[in-house]
């Protein structure tokens, strides 16, 4: 007797980074405002009024409604998720040396963090530098919604830019430390902060050290460290 020929195993085809589900953190039914001044609380910052509150929840709203179509975050629950998005910009806002109208460039902003909390908490003219179109698109819509047309978002890699295009840069997790350092103290006239977890702060090539701050995610207690130095090298900077 003839055998069947066998049916060809179909290969698995491998989605791009953006087809993949989303994890779907859920909104708690509470809503956010408790966690948000939970995450407040974990930090030394002056009062901080009702309407920025209520833009800091809606924020959280909008990144997990999102969050069912566009894989933009890896938090689990609403506590990571608060931490993710909140915790690092109140530290920076805490100890930032900085005056008011400082123009900040956040690199590799994804969902928008830290960049967005900090424009919310600091008189600071933030540009959002993202390169992936559906994050793009959440972040022009964060700001619209947040009523915050001031904050510019740009689809765009920071190599795009000139040297000397902002006073401030800070990212988070989008290149390794020492490359950030390179290419933030690049862009950045004043200085460049590091967020750093395991990773300890690279050399620093002569640059000053203006805060370096060791600090718990108030709802998840993760360690983590802001480090923030100045953009241009000196012979007389404080070593690490």
């Amino acid at each position: 007797m003839e055998q069947a020929a066998a049916e060809p195993v179909a290969t698995p085809v491998a989605l791009a980074p953006e087809s993949r589900r989303a994890v779907q953190v859920q909104a708690p039914p509470e809503g956010f405002l408790s966690r948000v001044e939970r995450a407040l609380s974990g930090f030394d910052l002056p009062r901080v009024g009702a309407r920025k509150v209520e833009q800091l929840c809606a924020y959280c709203e909008l990144a997990v409604s999102w969050n069912q179509r566009v894989d933009l975050t890896a938090a689990r629950n609403a506590d990571e998720l608060v931490d993710l998005l909140l915790a690092d910009a109140f530290a920076i806002s805490a100890v930032r040396p900085g005056g008011a109208s400082e123009r900040w460039f956040d690199v590799g902003s994804g969902i928008g963090a830290p960049g967005i909390p900090l424009a919310l908490l600091s008189p600071v003219k933030m540009t959002l530098i993202e390169p992936r179109t559906k994050r793009v698109a959440f972040l022009r819509t964060a700001a619209g919604s947040l009523a915050r047309p001031d904050i510019t978002v740009s689809r765009s890699r920071s190599d795009e830019f000139p040297a000397a295009s902002c006073d401030v840069a800070v990212s988070r997790a989008t290149l390794p430390p020492p490359e950030w350092l390179a290419e933030g103290a690049r862009l950045a006239t004043d200085s460049v902060w590091l967020l750093l977890a395991k990773a300890g702060v690279p050399e620093l090539d002569g640059r000053e050290v203006l805060v370096d701050v060791a600090y718990s995610w108030p709802l998840t207690g993760a360690q983590r460290r802001a480090v923030c130095v100045r953009a241009q090298s000196s012979p007389d900077a404080t070593k690490t």
